[in-house]
């Protein structure tokens, strides 16, 4: 039992670990989204792959002890949580502390990697909700107002108010 345990204290040091490196990256994100660099972000998406490969090999290991612990412990899988098993480590208070101490730990990096991403999220929307008014802005500029210019026929002539050639530099 007592090597399930340190297993499982060592799988969520590392885990949190990777979860610390997600967090630097994510904020990395944050800057490289206001800036808009498509680039620089498909980068950083790149970087985080491997990471979260590494999570999820970890995940399973974790999830892997848990049911070994539950085994042990004589306990249903599904209602052992690592709060229940800190509980249940009374009697060994140096493991019990550890896994509290890992388990606040990565519960801290996950909730602080959740808020980054959060951020993220509304900037990217914001980002999103701005590509669509400037598309909008330049179809509404192709279908910009005729003057009432008319031929000798009393037609429109069809002139625009604005040129709809392009952007224009000298602004």
């Amino acid at each position: 039992m007592a090597s399930l345990i340190e297993n499982l204290i060592d799988v969520l040091e590392r885990e949190n670990k990777e979860y610390e490196k997600l967090v630097v990256l994510s904020e990395e994100k944050t800057t490289i989204i206001v800036e808009g660099d498509i680039v620089k972000l498909q980068e950083i998406v790149d970087k985080e792959q491997p990471i979260i490969d590494v999570i999820n090999q970890l995940e399973k290991k974790r999830v892997e002890i848990i049911n070994d612990v539950a085994i042990v412990l004589n306990k249903d899988v599904t209602t052992l949580h690592l709060k229940n098993l800190i509980r249940i480590l009374k009697g060994q208070p140096n493991d019990q502390y550890k896994l509290a101490t890992v388990h606040d730990n990565l519960s801290s990096t996950v909730k602080r990697m959740e808020a980054i991403n959060e951020n993220n999220k509304m900037l990217l929307e914001h980002s999103l909700e701005m590509i669509g008014f400037e598309i909008n802005l330049i179809q509404s500029m192709k279908k910009a107002p005729e003057t009432a210019n008319y031929g000798k026929d009393a037609y429109s002539t069809g002139d625009v108010l604005i040129n709809t050639s392009g952007f224009d530099a000298k602004q």
